[in-house]
């Protein structure tokens, strides 16, 4: 008996390494025909798919060398934007006067070739604000979900950068912090690729310093380097994006309309039903639901958007969302 039991377990473990082995032997090959195959762009998009994984950025490296793949970023990115949000291009009031049929906050189903997400339509934006976990530093964030259950927030998304590489900190963010007009993180004298908003309500994407950031009057911002983090439309003008700009990820955004009214988007990525979203095809839903400024904020597994507690996209980790150091986030009573 003994003796048939493990000569069964053998053949179990058997076929499960020869399944293992096909799987892993299938996905080498796909990526083969990918890189070497007849087109060009096909390899460049994989490149700058993986490239932004943490967990799986080094297969770029088995098909291409440290400069190949410096060469392929800068082919195949958003430009480096130089330009600043006017602010008087921003009537913050319009939405929340004109509009009072329509509802404060609005979900909308995106969806394209290769994607699908959620889109939300907030008419008032100074019911936008920063949250963030309650104290930075080496330790894990907060989900989007459990900020706004912190501040008693209606709906959210993931917000700017963290520590992410060979030491991870979901909750020690990068650069600057502003919440509640009070910068918590950063400094005066550091420059920084900020998304925020003003004591007005407009929506601010630039590269300024810390006091330049006060001196506009931010109230709420984050920071996200430019690689991962582009400005998407500055005054109503598309960035340049060059190539596949960026590749296929999970990613989030947020713009503003010139009636004041802000747009949180998340897409969905590295699923089956929705492989993930580019720089482009970013600027090109955020044109479509007319914004006048628009960032993307951190993606991957920290792409998340929550409405009245619960995070309505489809993170692709099987643990869930990530946890973050900050959201932007949506105050007011929870809708019926």
């Amino acid at each position: 008996m003994i003796k048939n039991i493990g000569k069964w377990l053998g053949r179990i473990m058997i076929t499960l390494l020869v399944t293992v082995v096909i799987l892993v032997g299938g996905i080498y090959a796909l990526m083969c025909v990918l890189v070497y195959g007849p087109s060009k762009k096909a390899g460049e998009l994989f490149v700058m798919s993986v490239r932004e994984t943490s967990a799986i950025g080094f297969l770029a490296g088995w098909f291409y060398t440290p400069e190949e793949i410096e060469a392929i970023t800068e082919n195949n990115s958003v430009k480096e934007a130089t330009a600043v949000t006017d602010t008087t291009m921003v009537n913050a009031n319009v939405a929340k006067e004109e509009q009072e049929e329509m509802p404060d906050i609005e979900v909308v189903d995106i969806s394209g070739a290769t994607y699908t997400g959620k889109l939300m339509i907030i008419r008032d934006p100074a019911r936008v604000f920063v949250g963030t976990v309650p104290v930075f530093g080496d330790g894990d964030g907060m989900r989007v979900d459990a900020m706004c259950k912190r501040y008693d927030a209606v709906a959210g998304i993931n917000g700017g950068e963290f520590v992410d590489g060979e030491q991870t900190s979901t909750a020690k963010p990068v650069g600057l912090v502003v919440s509640q007009g009070k910068m918590v993180y950063g400094d005066v004298s550091g420059k920084y690729h900020v998304t925020g908003f003003t004591e007005d309500n407009v929506l601010v994407v630039g590269n300024m310093t810390g006091q330049e950031a006060l001196d506009l009057g931010i109230r709420d911002a984050v920071n996200i380097n430019s690689s991962i983090g582009p400005f998407l439309i500055i005054n109503g003008e598309l960035q340049d994006v060059a190539g596949v700009g960026g590749g296929l990820n999970p990613r989030t955004a947020i713009g503003q309309r010139a009636d004041g009214a802000v747009l949180f988007l998340a897409i969905d990525g590295r699923q089956a039903n929705s492989l993930g979203a580019s720089f482009s095809d970013l600027i090109n839903i955020m044109n479509e639901y007319g914004a006048v400024n628009a960032s993307t904020m951190d993606g991957g597994t920290s792409t998340q958007i929550c409405h009245n507690g619960k995070i309505i996209n489809h993170p692709y980790s099987p643990w869930g969302a990530r946890e973050c150091p900050t959201a932007f986030l949506v105050g007011g009573v929870s809708e019926q």
